[in-house]
């Protein structure tokens, strides 16, 4: 009889599966590297950009000494542009970071979170992490159902995700849905608004949520540099909140958990606004090109505000590993969401023109 160590719930854990990396593809399929395109983790497909790059490199002088593990100065750009104090800031190793963390903080085993069908499969671990119990709400339109899901809290309920864009289905949800709702929540109930994809909407459609923090105590705010910023392999988040919050969250931080170059090009890359203009240019034009491709093939996808779409590829279960397969023996690599409970469909993160021409010439050669 072999013996089982920890508990339960975290051996029931399906680990977290990122996208493919391109060396694992060539590998598989004996391809060459650089040929090979990836549009299947919500990169940005400028990379990251220059100013960040030079600060990182000034950073490495000083990396044989431990990084500040308060993060001063990046908190203090934070601080500049939300109009917050450094006391409502927590830093996270990416906003992946900050979820966890929230969970950990207020969740025991046993007490319950609410989160939407289809939303960002990070809740669901975090959740099952500390024991909690999982209520998972039906989707709307493939996005949140907030009076559904106000009406899903009970008694034992600590925590609330939302996402907005929300990641996979890129769905939206406008600031008098999201303040209604937060009106309607008990206040003893955190409820963490990760917003991973919020410079990607249209200025007409941007809210100020650290509005929001000031005037309900148990919201949390998520934020990361991952996506629009182009600073995913460095692994920079933070959340805002008030320090009835903060507090709790940075007693059970690890204390180094923003190395120093990822700090500074963080510093860097938040005081870079032309960068940060011209990702979201690009992204909605790639938005375009995908979508009028997807409108000529006959194909149903829905509207995305983020920097990805999500599109049906078959009818039957087995169309999006299908397609995917055939993807990446082209080369392509997207992102089946069968774990998401769509088996049909795919994610398609928004590259360059000639990367987005790419993959649609090879998904017009693979349709049935």
């Amino acid at each position: 009889m072999s013996i089982q160590f920890g508990p339960e719930y975290v051996r029931a854990i399906a680990p977290y599966q990122g996208g493919k990396p391109i060396s694992e593809v060539a590998r598989e399929f004996g391809l060459d590297e650089a040929k090979i395109i990836k549009l299947a983790s919500n990169e940005n497909p400028l990379g990251m950009p220059e100013s960040a790059k030079q600060a990182m490199f000034e950073a490495v002088s000083d990396i044989g000494r431990y990084p500040d593990s308060n993060g001063f100065e990046l908190k203090q750009v934070i601080t500049t542009r939300y109009g917050v104090p450094q006391d409502w800031i927590t830093l996270g190793n990416g906003s992946n970071d900050i979820l966890e963390l929230a969970a950990h903080a207020f969740v025991q085993p046993g007490q319950s979170v609410v989160y939407a069908q289809y939303s960002f499969a990070v809740y669901a671990l975090a959740t099952q992490g500390v024991g909690g119990r999982a209520i998972v709400v039906a989707a709307k339109d493939y996005g949140h159902d907030l009076k559904a899901m106000a009406e899903a809290i009970t008694e034992d309920t600590r925590l609330v995700f939302i996402a907005n864009p929300n990641n996979p289905t890129g769905t939206f949800l406008p600031a008098a849905d999201i303040e209604a709702f937060l009106k309607a929540v008990p206040k003893n109930v955190v409820v963490v608004l990760d917003e991973a994809y919020n410079e990607y909407l249209a200025p007409e459609l941007q809210y100020e949520s650290t509005a929001w923090v000031k005037q309900y105590p148990n919201l949390l705010v998520s934020r990361t540099l991952s996506k629009a910023y182009g600073l995913a392999g460095l692994r920079v988040g933070f959340g805002i909140a008030q320090p009835a919050v903060t507090d709790l969250l940075n007693r059970i931080r690890q204390p180094f958990n923003v190395n120093s170059m990822a700090q500074a090009a963080a510093v860097a890359a938040l005081n870079d606004s032309d960068f940060l203009k011209k990702s979201a240019r690009l992204n909605a034009e790639g938005y375009r090109q995908l979508t009028e491709a997807f409108d000529a093939l006959g194909l149903e996808y829905v509207p995305s505000f983020g920097n990805f779409v999500l599109v049906r590829v078959g009818s039957e279960d087995s169309a999006g590993a299908r397609i995917n397969l055939a993807l990446l023996k082209r080369g392509i690599i997207v992102r089946p969401v069968g774990n998401y409970g769509l088996p049909q469909w795919l994610r398609i993160s928004i590259g360059l023109p000639d990367e987005n021409a790419a993959f649609i010439d090879a998904l017009k050669k693979v349709l049935p």
